[in-house]
């Protein structure tokens, strides 16, 4: 028989909530703290979502814990983007060349509030709001926190888990110890932020543009993307520089920020009535990649989600990496015969490597996303990428090794899509690129893999 262990996770947003669900099936008694009010009773401060993307890697970690359909009835599919040019003409690129390969735009407070009261649903698991975490005693797994009002509390577990986010102080806690730990750490922030706005639905409930798509203004230096939601309404996000043409300390009054979007998002404006009202009551956020390692310490406390690897959100990835940590931790265990001192020190070997993949791979996609999506080689990789996947069906882009290979770890994902991707755009260069037989490419990218 298993034995039950005492597990206080820190953090009950997205990861954290997944991982107590995933404990409490495992039988074990789990105490969960957040900093924050609940969200269920305490709407949060707006501005910071940024919509998600769920794929397929985050459905396979929810599948296992029992709730996908349920999940996906909160979800809008979308199949491609819909790039905008600054004329205003469309442009539509799937996702894939397959079928039914799609990746769905999902609420981050919505979702969060449907693990919480999954995890609601377990009499093993007790979730503490409004409890801030001040230390982490890694050698003796106790925890101290203080809880709003300023009474403090410590809390002894067996095993701690840090899921706290890129502001982690569990990942704190262990960066003091570096002497002992040989704590690496990395943390890299790009020279944009983002700012959040809405399109919302028409007076009908209808959706102002096209419901199906993530919707996408590259413009070079700077961008806008737009999420629908379920009640008609988009979320959009501008990434922007701070400084320069379109920096966000740059547009520093309302007929800046209107003559901007004339200037370089004309179709979007007849869509934004509240634009310069909503463009200076949303804060800017920061945009940062953070990289660690070790993610364990003594076989007690073991960090994961955006407390080991935050990503900026650009291949649409942070979360999902965060579910497949809980998924793959809970194979580990079951690996490990639930010897957890074991468990982490397999885990962090496996993830680490592929987790700093995907930060990387974020990053480029920030620049794709930006500037190139209009570019005229880029669009003809996209042709024959398209032409691959409709007619081999083992052949994945860059993109869909990442997004519809769940079971394709991230980093080999990288490697090949890096191969791929060197090799097409060489062949998109030349004068000849569509006259080359499809069947030729596809065995020059064969030869990559081999």
């Amino acid at each position: 028989m298993k034995e039950t262990k005492k597990i206080v996770i820190v953090g009950a947003g997205l990861c954290g909530s997944l991982l107590a669900i995933r404990m409490a099936q495992r039988g074990h008694k789990v105490e969960v703290y957040e900093r924050l009010p609940d969200m269920r009773k305490t709407p949060l401060a707006g501005g910071r979502s940024i919509n998600l993307a769920l794929s397929d890697r985050g459905l396979k970690a929810i599948k296992s814990a029992g709730f996908k359909e349920e999940i996906l009835e909160e979800c809008i599919g979308m199949d491609g983007r819909m790039i905008h040019s600054i004329n205003g003409e469309e442009r539509f690129s799937s996702y894939s060349g397959r079928e039914g390969e799609r990746i769905n735009s999902v609420s981050r407070t919505g979702l969060n509030i449907t693990l919480l009261d999954k995890a609601d649903e377990f009499d093993n698991v007790n979730i503490h709001f409004d409890s801030k975490c001040k230390h982490i005693d890694l050698d003796n797994a106790v925890a101290e926190f203080v809880h709003k009002g300023g009474k403090a509390i410590t809390v002894k577990a067996d095993v701690i888990l840090g899921t706290d986010g890129a502001g982690s102080i569990v990942r704190k806690s262990m960066m003091a110890r570096t002497p002992e730990l040989l704590f690496n750490y990395s943390q890299n922030f790009l020279r944009s932020g983002y700012k959040e706005l809405e399109i919302p639905a028409t007076d009908e409930g209808g959706y102002r543009i096209e419901k199906n798509a993530l919707h996408i203004w590259p413009r070079g230096k700077f961008m806008m993307i737009a999420l629908p939601n379920l009640d008609g309404s988009f979320t959009v996000t501008l990434f922007h520089p701070y400084e320069g043409e379109g920096g966000f300390n740059t547009l520093n009054t309302k007929e800046k920020v209107v003559d901007f979007f004339k200037k370089y998002y004309p179709d979007s404006l007849e869509h934004f009535p509240n634009l310069a009202e909503e463009y200076f009551n949303n804060p800017v956020g920061m945009l940062g990649t953070i990289k660690c390692y070790p993610w364990q310490a003594f076989g007690k406390t073991l960090i994961m989600g955006d407390a080991a690897h935050a990503i900026v959100p650009f291949y649409g990835q942070g979360m999902n990496a965060s579910f497949e940590d809980v998924r793959i931790f809970d194979e580990t265990l079951d690996e490990c015969n639930d010897d957890f001192e074991k468990a982490f020190q397999k885990f962090q070997e496996i993830r680490v490597h592929n987790t700093n993949a995907i930060a990387d791979l974020a990053v480029d996609n920030f620049y794709e996303m930006q500037d190139k999506v209009s570019d005229e080689i880029f669009i003809r990789k996209r042709t024959i990428e398209m032409k691959l996947e409709q007619t081999y069906p083992d052949y994945y882009s860059k993109y869909s090794l990442v997004t519809f290979q769940e079971d394709l770890p991230y980093h080999e994902a990288m490697i090949r899509g890096r191969k791929q991707d060197e090799l097409l755009l060489k062949i998109c260069s030349s004068v000849d690129w569509d006259t080359i037989p499809i069947e030729t490419i596809y065995e020059q990218v064969k030869q990559l893999t081999i």
